[in-house]
């Protein structure tokens, strides 16, 4: 059987803690990266279930209902997620502590999203840790809690304690854990699926970016055009930067050319298209920006380590 190059697998289980009148947002934010990154790595990196401390429905802030197992039935995982978002002082109960430090025995990493970290300090998890947390409540968190570190900043780790700002920096939390875990070519990949860090290039710039933010801003409008690939002095043209410029940071984060980034972009489109489309391999490398199916498949090969047909294969016969 053909087998498809192996990536960095071994997958990682982990809990979202939901409390009633948790953000929709800040849920779709940890759990739609991960979603993404199984995707586009083809395989299933990720695992996560929703769990509560007493199990059954938990109601979101605009109304969304998640069904959710209970916290202490939850095996170890890699992450547990705290989302309690609006009412935290309600959700901060001897019960919540209790919980909290149990399950502190059975996760690798405990992550305060939001207001999260509140619980986490409240179960004094967050003692001599620096943390931080949305930024409305930075203030009372610091006085509530002189044991904690608390620090301005979109994200912090610390050991085994994480904690964000809100629901947008919990995206920018999953990206840094999933190119941690996995590489900065994936988290790269991720947030130009959801255009993170995507500039109108109609726009002119009015500030320097600093070089992460420019990669991922080249790396967005890549992705946006893929079937008809724009010329690497182009690109840094439309982004407000010079050629050497974007060169200079690509190679520096991604240990790779603009051009190595925007053809692996477009064959992680091409695999995209293969596992979720019924497209014709010749129509799939017209839609990448591919001259023809033999110049595609002699890329997706090289990449992928098998031709485009064995992975259509491998989906239409998955028991052999």
């Amino acid at each position: 059987m053909i087998m498809l190059k192996p990536q960095k697998s071994s997958q990682q289980t982990l809990s979202l803690l939901l409390f009633d009148g948790f953000s929709n947002l800040c849920l779709a934010n940890a759990v739609e990266p991960l979603r993404a990154a199984n995707m586009l790595a083809g395989q299933n990196l990720y695992h996560w279930e929703y769990c509560s401390l007493s199990g059954g429905q938990v109601t979101s802030s605009s109304g969304l209902p998640v069904q959710t197992a209970r916290l202490s039935e939850q095996a170890a995982g890699a992450y547990l997620f705290v989302m309690p978002s609006y009412h935290h002082h309600a959700h901060a109960t001897p019960a919540t502590a209790r919980a909290l430090r149990a399950a502190a025995r059975r996760f690798d990493l405990l992550v305060g999203l939001d207001t999260g970290s509140w619980l986490l300090a409240q179960a004094g998890l967050l003692d001599g840790h620096r943390a931080t947390s949305h930024w409305d409540i930075l203030g009372e968190l610091a006085e509530a809690f002189p044991e904690v570190d608390v620090v301005e900043d979109r994200f912090v780790i610390d050991g085994a304690r994480a904690s964000c700002g809100g629901a947008t920096t919990t995206l920018e939390l999953m990206l840094h854990l999933i190119e941690t875990r996995h590489s900065a070519a994936l988290a790269l990949e991720v947030a130009a699926l959801f255009m993170y860090g995507e500039r109108d290039p109609r726009c002119e710039p009015l500030f320097r970016l600093p070089p992460d933010r420019i990669v991922r801003a080249a790396a967005a409008l890549m992705r946006r055009h893929v079937e008809a690939p724009i010329p690497i002095p182009q690109l840094a043209k439309q982004l407000g930067y010079s050629q050497r410029t974007l060169e200079t940071h690509v190679q520096r984060l991604m240990r790779l050319t603009p051009a190595a980034l925007y053809r692996k972009i477009r064959l992680s489109e091409v695999r995209r298209q293969i596992e979720q489309t019924r497209l014709s391999i010749g129509e799939i490398s017209q839609r990448c920006g591919y001259e023809n199916a033999a110049a595609m498949t002699r890329a997706f090969r090289q990449q992928y380590g098998a031709p485009p047909t064995a992975l259509r294969k491998r989906i239409d016969n998955p028991s052999k």
